[in-house]
């Protein structure tokens, strides 16, 4: 029961800064302004690692790649940290399981995306019904706005209501279960 709590509580930490990491790096992808509260605050509680990470590892096309590295350490982190409270013999299986657990962090980092981008449209959606003039408003609008734009094109809307959330969540649990979840279980599969 301890260690259940213990892997809880360490799980929680590493994807609470992995989840700020990859909003760090989607905001800047998505071109979210950076003059509001939210991104400030993403901006601030991350800073301590992205700034050092700069230097080692500088932006490509315009994409924060030290953001992306970090959130994708962050899971690998969490993953390793709670394989290692459950007692997994590391020592013993020595370098042959790391592409196992690197593959591991990579499907546990897209599953969390995931989750984080339905979490955005489903803000979004919510604030567009509730009180779209909020403060907040265009930033969620923002960072939903290239996972709802394409589907746009082919989702119209039935008597003013919007359903292109509807679609994008259907797809989205879609790419959990199929290629993520396949991945996931190749990744279980090398550690085994």
């Amino acid at each position: 029961m301890i260690v259940d709590a213990l892997q809880f509580l360490l799980r929680v930490f590493f994807e609470l800064f992995a989840c700020a990491f990859w909003l760090r790096f989607y905001m800047q992808w998505a071109r979210v302004p950076f003059h509001n509260s939210f991104a400030q605050f993403i901006v601030r509680v991350t800073d301590f690692a992205v700034r050092p990470a700069r230097r080692v590892l500088p932006g490509l096309l315009g994409l924060d790649l030290s953001s992306l590295l970090l959130f994708y350490l962050a899971e690998l982190a969490a993953v390793l940290g709670v394989y290692w409270l459950d007692g997994f013999p590391f020592l013993i299986a020595g370098t042959a399981v790391l592409p196992g657990f690197l593959l591991l962090a990579l499907a546990s980092a897209l599953k969390l995306a995931i989750y984080i981008l339905m979490g955005l449209i489903l803000i979004q959606a919510v604030l567009s019904w509730v009180n779209p003039f909020s403060p907040h408003a265009p930033v969620f609008y923002a960072l939903a706005r290239p996972c709802l734009d394409p589907l746009r094109r082919f989702v119209p809307a039935i008597g003013g209501v919007d359903l292109t959330p509807l679609a994008a969540f259907i797809l989205m649990q879609l790419l959990l279960i199929a290629p993520v979840s396949g991945l996931e279980r190749w990744a279980i599969g090398l550690i085994r």
